[in-house]
């Protein structure tokens, strides 16, 4: 890639004849790729902060098990009750970082694989979309890691914004919304998965906020 291409797409400029850019366009411009990995770079220490954040809360789900067992074996189902419904928030937040984790692990594998400019905008954009979601969602669990999401959700939005001046392309927000709700769904059920795998599930009998926790057959 020419570095007179080069800088007009710093500059999100290009006058050049559309079938000249396409082909030239074998692979992203040296800036673009730059961005782009510096977006996936980011995203790779929000998953390794999202892993240290689910360990702390692995080992309090382990401590507060214990003592929904312990307070059962005493008979002091009042005490169990009250340790089995914050038991089971806790398990709502870990499904929701589980959730999180396997969205922007999907993520990085787009960005990661963008060979072609013409790519761009049509990977990028549903990936903004799961950013946003995840965003939203971890505005309660991990405010650290919503603020840093917001910002690669901004830089994404950028590299979309001149990757389409670049090539002419439109967005189709449809087909990037389907796109991202799949994603999101998909991680949706291997978390939920997973936090089943990993976590003992509470005595048979127990209320949580209303409904009883039933035993596996």
């Amino acid at each position: 890639m020419s570095e007179k291409f080069a800088g007009k797409w710093e500059k999100g400029v290009d006058n050049r004849p559309v079938t000249t850019r396409i082909r030239e366009a074998i692979r992203p411009p040296g800036e673009l790729k730059l961005r782009l990995d510096y977006a996936v770079k980011r995203i790779t220490i929000q998953i390794q902060n999202l892993d240290k954040a689910t360990a702390r809360f692995s080992q309090r789900d382990k401590s507060i098990f214990a003592k929904v067992v312990s307070a059962y074996s005493e008979h002091d189902t009042t005490r169990a009750q009250v340790f089995a419904n914050e038991l089971a928030q806790l398990r709502k937040m870990e499904r929701m970082m589980v959730h999180a984790r396997l969205a922007l692990e999907q993520i990085v594998l787009r960005l990661s694989t963008v060979s072609e400019l013409g790519d761009v905008v049509s990977t990028l954009a549903p990936a903004v979309g799961v950013m946003r979601s995840v965003k939203t969602n971890m505005s309660a669990v991990f405010p650290e890691a919503e603020r840093e999401l917001g910002n690669i959700g901004t830089l994404l939005n950028g590299i979309i914004v001149d990757a389409g001046q670049s090539t002419g392309m439109n967005i189709d927000f449809q087909a990037a919304g389907d796109d991202a709700q799949r994603i999101l769904n998909e991680a949706a059920t291997v978390a939920e998965q997973k936090v089943k795998k990993k976590f003992p599930e509470l005595p048979s009998g127990t209320l949580i906020f209303g409904e009883t926790a039933q035993t596996k057959t």
